[in-house]
């Protein structure tokens, strides 16, 4: 079972196993936000186990850049084509605005989603010469998540802590 660790400010800071969640509930160092549905029972007492929980101080941290990978460009994109607008995860693929033959580097500002078709269509071309305009400029995302939730293994209490800051809730793709 697993407990969510929001910061003092209700920012979501990562995902705890229980043990360590009850650990920082005796230590005085967090609150519980929510209770989860499951008990831990001694012979003398139910101690009801958390399931959302809150650190009594502000914890700082750093934003750290995502890292430039297929994944995490298609992830951006919502596997959306950058081309066409198409949604899918079968025959999506990573492509260079600027082709890699013409100095176009990989960076998050020259990559972008993009289905087999259009990508075969626009072949070592840019844009403007294969006639294919993107739908919307790409850029390096602003905001990373610390924590990315698998959609369907989410409690659903935690959704309104999450949402609050966008943090990514994957969707499982069908395969």
């Amino acid at each position: 079972m697993s407990v969510l660790l929001l910061n003092f400010t209700y920012e979501p800071l990562g995902v705890l196993d229980v043990a360590r969640a009850v650990r920082l509930l005796f230590a005085r160092k967090v609150e519980v936000v929510h209770r989860g549905t499951r008990e831990l029972r001694t012979t003398s007492i139910a101690f009801p186990l958390p399931s959302v929980v809150r650190m009594l101080y502000y914890v700082r941290r750093s934003r750290k850049r995502l890292a430039l990978t297929k994944k995490n460009v298609l992830l951006r994109d919502d596997y959306t084509c950058a081309y066409c607008e198409s949604r899918g995860a079968r025959d999506m693929t990573v492509d260079h605005v600027v082709p890699r033959s013409r100095g176009g580097r990989s960076a998050w500002e020259n990559l972008v989603a993009c289905c087999s078709d259009c990508n075969a269509r626009k072949r070592d071309r840019t844009p403007d010469e294969a006639r294919m305009p993107l739908r919307r400029a790409p850029r390096e995302p602003r905001f990373i998540p610390w924590v990315v939730v698998r959609r369907n293994t989410a409690p659903d209490e935690w959704v309104k802590y999450l949402a609050l800051y966008g943090v990514g809730v994957e969707e499982r793709l069908e395969r």
